[in-house]
């Protein structure tokens, strides 16, 4: 809060306003800039913690010394870590963090393979039941994909929480996806949301308003539970998606909008993502590799 105060003057010289944030035209490209850095120096409440080096993607064996190696680099800005799965490597994510003083939302990563998945649970039960899970996230965008029923997927959800009385439980998906399955919304503890304005092609000059009401209709779905945003983010090049377009400016904006609304109305928010990877750009395009605050060799972007 002191930060917000402490900037307001900045803030409202470059039109920031509640629905909107920043007004890119009212801003040069040197103070957003700096605008920037003094936000994310300032810290965050969590950050989605990227794994993957060049060279490297999901099935690959990652090293504790390569998580170790990477949450050094970010952990003077967040205070909490967000994990997307047990097996891996990826089980490393947490202990690291706890052992460096930081908090956990550790998820596992459900698909069409059964036996995997059977793997992620097991991980995931074991990893909470040796203190290193603070919210356990039983699957992530599971029901946007396609890739169980709901049925099955409560069963995991259940299965987690039985194993687990004392831990937090949720489930990560698309805002929507908690309006849309109530019976997925009850079982939850808490209601892990991703609010991706790029995603629906919304202009920038909007985007901190459309995730507002993305917020809002998480909430309304969740009648009375806390709502987490466990995603949200803006990449910095590639390809554009309708009126949605990646650049260094827009990336900035996104960030600076997203943490002073969440810093202002006490909101928890995981951005996406802490580093580059390249890897992605085989599920999303160009655009996919550029969502990190930090590059793919973990230098700060702007």
């Amino acid at each position: 809060m002191s930060y917000i105060k402490e900037h307001q003057f900045s803030l409202s010289k470059a039109g920031y306003t509640d629905g909107l944030g920043l007004d890119l035209d009212k801003i040069s490209d040197s103070d957003l800039r700096e605008l920037w850095l003094e936000t994310v120096k300032n810290g965050m409440h969590g950050l989605c913690f990227s794994i993957y080096e060049d060279g490297q993607s999901p099935g690959d064996i990652i090293s504790k010394e390569q998580v170790k190696r990477r949450m050094q680099i970010i952990k003077p800005y967040t205070q909490w870590v967000r994990s997307f799965s047990c097996i891996e490597g990826n089980e490393h994510v947490p202990v690291v963090a706890k052992e460096l003083g930081m908090k956990t939302l550790v998820g596992a990563w459900l698909g069409s393979d059964l036996e995997l998945n059977a793997k992620e649970i097991d991980g995931l039960i074991q990893l909470a039941k040796e203190g290193y899970v603070d919210i356990a996230a039983v699957g992530n965008e599971v029901m946007y994909r396609g890739d169980l029923t709901e049925e099955q997927l409560l069963e995991y959800i259940h299965k987690v929480k039985d194993a687990l009385p004392d831990v937090t439980v949720g489930y990560v998906d698309a805002y929507y996806e908690f309006s849309h399955r109530p019976n997925i919304t009850n079982a939850c503890d808490v209601i892990l949301s991703n609010c991706y304005p790029y995603w629906e092609g919304c202009p920038i000059e909007y985007s901190l308003n459309h995730m507002q009401q993305m917020y809002g209709q998480a909430t309304d779905a969740g009648q009375g539970k806390k709502v987490i945003i466990t995603e949200t983010g803006w990449p910095s090049q590639g390809e554009g998606l309708k009126g949605a377009q990646p650049s260094a400016a827009n990336a900035m904006k996104y960030f600076i909008d997203t943490q002073v609304w969440s810093q202002k109305n006490n909101i928890e928010v995981f951005y996406f993502s802490s580093f580059d990877e390249a890897w992605k750009i085989g599920d999303e395009g160009d655009v996919g590799a550029y969502w990190g605050l930090w590059d793919k060799d973990g230098k700060l972007k702007f």
